[in-house]
């Protein structure tokens, strides 16, 4: 067999986040990962959670690297992959009650993120649970010397990409209709920050 596309980030996070996720999860069915890249986290929470049913997404340029993983994957409640652009507005998914997206909004245009809030506004039920993880920015500072350097990393790999400030997010959840519930410090200087609708 092929080795199966690899992040060795989401290896080293994935358990820290199902700490979280495996509580405030708890009493969901239903999750809709946005930018589910190789597909080691939709895989191993799916595997860790079996009371939720899990569908992975990703931009269609990226699906060839989520389908390997989750086509070994063995239970019976992580959903077929789908493709989703988050800029392409309304979304062709149905939102469920749950929201998961790990080391995304750091990536995308920063008017991606707010198309993504935007449709969540929309389309979210009410009492949704939002969990993204990443590195955020507080107070327009840096919250560690290594995530400068990674901010500056991702400027080269992209002129859009960069670490948002925690507090433009959170203007975005909240005009969204969402309300901040926690705020989790992770390793390596990332947070797990979850809002509710």
């Amino acid at each position: 067999m092929d080795a199966l596309p690899f992040s060795q980030a989401c290896e080293n996070n994935k358990a820290p986040i199902l700490e979280v996720l495996s509580r405030v999860f708890a009493d969901r069915n239903a999750v809709l990962e946005v930018a589910s890249g190789t597909g080691q986290h939709a895989t191993w929470f799916a595997g860790h959670l079996p009371h939720l049913s899990w569908q992975p997404t990703e931009l269609p340029e990226h699906l060839p690297v989520l389908m390997p993983r989750c086509e070994h994957y063995a239970g019976t409640n992580l959903r077929p992959p789908l493709v989703l652009d988050v800029s392409q507005r309304p979304w062709p998914i149905t939102v469920p009650t749950a929201i998961f997206s790990a080391n995304s909004l750091h990536i995308m245009p920063f008017s991606s993120v707010e198309d993504f809030f935007a449709e969540l506004g929309d389309s979210a039920p009410e009492g949704t649970l939002l969990a993204i993880y990443g590195p955020f920015n507080y107070n327009g500072a840096y919250t560690s010397e290594s995530n400068s350097r990674f901010d500056q990393w991702l400027a080269q790999q992209s002129p859009y990409s960069a670490i948002r400030d925690f507090e433009a997010v959170n203007a975005l959840a909240e005009s969204a209709g969402f309300t901040l519930q926690e705020d989790n410090a992770m390793p390596a200087n990332n947070r797990l920050v979850v809002w509710r609708s």
